[in-house]
């Protein structure tokens, strides 16, 4: 089933647009809920909280892409998990290392301000990313979309781990740059 009939499934509050969601986007959504936090248990339960989630969301939102849409939910679900979950005993995992990594370049969101600046923070970021070679592009949003540790994007790429460590540093560096440049 394609994504529109899925979409059109939720605004019809038909149940069946779950189980046809799960069907297509599962694995993809198990596999970035993984990445996040290490656990099939606990992936599986945030792919769970997705559906219930879009339910909620969709109405009224419309996503055109509905991969993507589902896909930053489990994120963002997954996240919110590890944090909780690492809150009393950090660098216990591979989110935190690469959410370490990616702090000295994007600023905090704690101020209502950065907040309401995060969707244009959001665009200069995606741009950003859209000028880089595609080798490198796919690189950075492995590591920091899909979480992918070290090894697995340089079986994926075929690169050593070193050149993958040099590549990730050196696209930081210019994002650190553009977004200094940008005001942030």
């Amino acid at each position: 089933m394609d994504d529109k009939k899925i979409v059109e499934l939720f605004f019809a509050r038909h149940e069946t647009a779950i189980s046809e969601s799960a069907r297509k986007f599962g694995a993809y959504l198990h596999s970035i809920a993984l990445n996040i936090l290490g656990n099939h248990e606990d992936a599986e339960e945030c792919v769970n909280d997705t559906y219930i989630d879009a339910w909620n969301c969709i109405p009224p939102h419309s996503p055109s892409n509905l991969s993507t849409f589902l896909g930053k939910i489990t994120r963002r679900i997954s996240i919110d998990r590890l944090r909780r979950r690492t809150a009393k005993k950090r660098g216990s995992g591979e989110a935190e290392i690469i959410l370490d990594e990616l702090q000295g370049c994007i600023p905090s969101n704690d101020s209502t301000e950065e907040q309401f600046d995060a969707r244009m923070l959001s665009e200069i970021i995606n741009s950003f990313v859209k000028t880089l070679p595609e080798s490198y592009r796919n690189i950075f949003i492995c590591r920091y979309w899909y979480m992918d540790s070290l090894s697995d994007i340089c079986i994926k790429f075929g690169y050593s781990e070193s050149k993958v460590k040099s590549i990730l540093h050196r696209t930081r560096e210019k994002l650190r740059k553009k977004l200094k440049k940008e005001g942030y």
